[in-house]
C-alpha cells in the first residue's frame, strides 16, 4: 500500500491539471490573430479588384460571415498495480498510463456579395453627408473630394466613362485645396438641422467670423468658384450635379464601382499588356495634380520585399509600397468609404450549432 500512495497522488495531480479551462487563455491570442487575418484578406481583396478592373475583369467580393473557434482537449489516464503476498513469485507491480488529444477546429463561413441589393449598393453614389462627416472627423478634405466626388456645383473631377478618361476641370483641384485649407483653419463645419420632412437637412457651415484674414480671402475665392452667395455662412448639402440656387452645395458623389474604376487607372501594368489589348490605358502623371491623387500600384515579377499590401494576378505581383504614404492613405480611405456605403451581405447570416467537448 505504501508503494501505491505516490502513484495515486500522481494520477490525481494529472487529473486536476486536465480539468483546467483552456478557453480564456485562447482569447487574447485568437482575437488578435483573427482580426489581423481578416484585415489583411480584406485589403488583398480590395487591391485585387482594383487591378482586375484595369484588365476589364469583373470584381468579386466575398465577406467573412462568422468565425467560430472550437477547441477540444481529451485526456485519458490509467493506473493499476498488484501487491502480492509475502514470498509470492510474481512480486509487486504498478502501471501508469496517460494519453492526450488536442483539437483546434475553427468554423469559418464565407458570404459572396452578390444579388440585386449588393449591385445597387455598388452602383449607388456615396451619400455626400457621409463624405462631409468624414471631413468633420478629421479626414483630409482634398483627398476625400478627389476620391469620392465626381463634381461639386458643376465643377467636374476626373471621370472614367465608356469613351475613356475625361480630364478634371482645373478649378476642381483648387476647390479641393481650398476646402482643405478651410478644414485646417477650423472654419469648415457640418451640422444637421432638425426638419419635419425627414431626419434633417445636412448643412455645411463656413464660420467666417472666426476666420483669419488669410482664411477669409480663401473663403471668398471658394465661394466665387462654387457660385455660392457671398457672406452666407451655411449652405444646404444636396446630391446633384448643379446647384439649384446660390445657397446650395450640390455634390455629385461617385459610386463605389466608379471609385474603383478611377483608381484602377493608377495601376502600373506591363506596356505589352496595353499594346496587346489585355489592359486599358492608364492615367499618367500630370503637372499640378493634387498630392493626394498620387495613388500608385506597382508591379513586379518577383514577390516584393517591402509591400504594405500585395496580390498575385496574371503571374505578376501588384503591390503598394510600404514607403508610399500617399498611396497607403488613399487606400485606407477607400476601405472607409466602403464602410460608409454600408456594403455588406444581403439577408440574415447563417446560424451555426457547434458541439462543445
Amino acid at each position: 500500500m505504501r508503494f501505491l500512495k505516490p502513484l495515486a497522488v500522481s494520477v490525481v495531480s494529472i487529473a486536476l491539471v486536465a480539468c483546467h479551462s483552456m478557453g480564456p487563455q485562447t482569447v487574447p491570442r485568437d482575437r488578435f490573430e483573427y482580426s489581423q487575418a481578416i484585415g489583411d484578406s480584406w485589403k488583398n481583396q480590395m487591391l485585387l479588384n482594383i487591378v482586375k478592373l484595369r484588365y476589364a475583369d469583373v470584381p468579386i467580393f466575398v465577406d467573412v460571415g462568422q468565425i467560430v473557434a472550437g477547441y477540444s482537449l481529451e485526456t485519458t489516464m490509467t493506473a493499476g498495480g498488484v501487491v502480492s503476498s509475502q514470498g509470492a513469485i510474481q512480486g509487486n507491480s504498478a502501471t501508469l498510463g496517460a494519453q492526450g488529444k488536442y483539437t483546434d477546429r475553427p468554423t469559418i463561413t464565407y458570404v459572396p456579395l452578390t444579388g440585386g441589393k449588393f449591385m445597387q449598393e455598388l452602383l449607388t453614389p456615396i451619400p455626400p453627408a457621409s463624405i462631409f462627416s468624414a471631413m468633420q472627423s478629421g479626414w483630409p478634405a482634398d483627398a476625400l473630394l478627389w476620391l469620392g466626388v465626381a463634381s461639386i456645383n458643376g465643377i467636374r473631377n476626373l471621370r472614367v466613362g465608356p469613351d475613356g478618361v475625361e480630364a478634371p476641370d482645373p478649378r476642381f483641384e483648387r476647390v479641393a485645396t481650398l476646402f482643405r485649407e478651410a478644414q485646417l483653419s477650423g472654419v469648415l463645419g457640418i451640422r444637421v438641422r432638425p426638419s419635419t420632412k425627414g431626419p434633417g437637412a445636412v448643412i455645411v457651415a463656413i464660420r467666417s467670423a472666426a476666420a483669419s484674414p488669410e482664411a477669409l480671402a480663401d473663403l471668398q475665392e471658394l465661394r466665387q468658384l462654387l457660385g455660392l452667395r457671398a457672406g452666407a455662412d451655411e449652405y444646404a448639402l444636396e446630391l446633384g450635379d448643379v446647384a439649384a440656387n446660390p445657397d446650395e452645395l450640390a455634390v455629385q458623389s461617385r459610386s463605389l464601382f466608379n471609385l474603383l474604376q478611377t483608381l484602377s487607372l493608377r495601376v502600373e501594368v506591363p506596356p505589352e499588356h496595353v499594346s496587346e489589348g489585355r489592359a486599358t490605358a492608364g492615367l499618367g502623371e500630370a503637372p499640378g495634380r493634387l498630392r493626394v491623387a498620387r495613388f500608385y500600384v506597382a508591379n513586379s515579377v518577383a514577390k516584393p520585399a517591402d509591400a504594405a499590401v500585395a496580390v498575385r494576378y496574371r503571374d505578376r505581383y501588384f503591390f503598394i509600397d510600404d514607403r508610399d504614404l500617399y498611396s497607403k492613405r488613399a487606400f485606407a480611405m477607400i476601405m472607409m468609404l466602403f464602410t460608409l456605403a454600408n456594403v455588406g451581405p444581403e439577408g440574415s447570416m447563417p446560424v451555426l450549432t457547434i458541439p462543445t467537448n
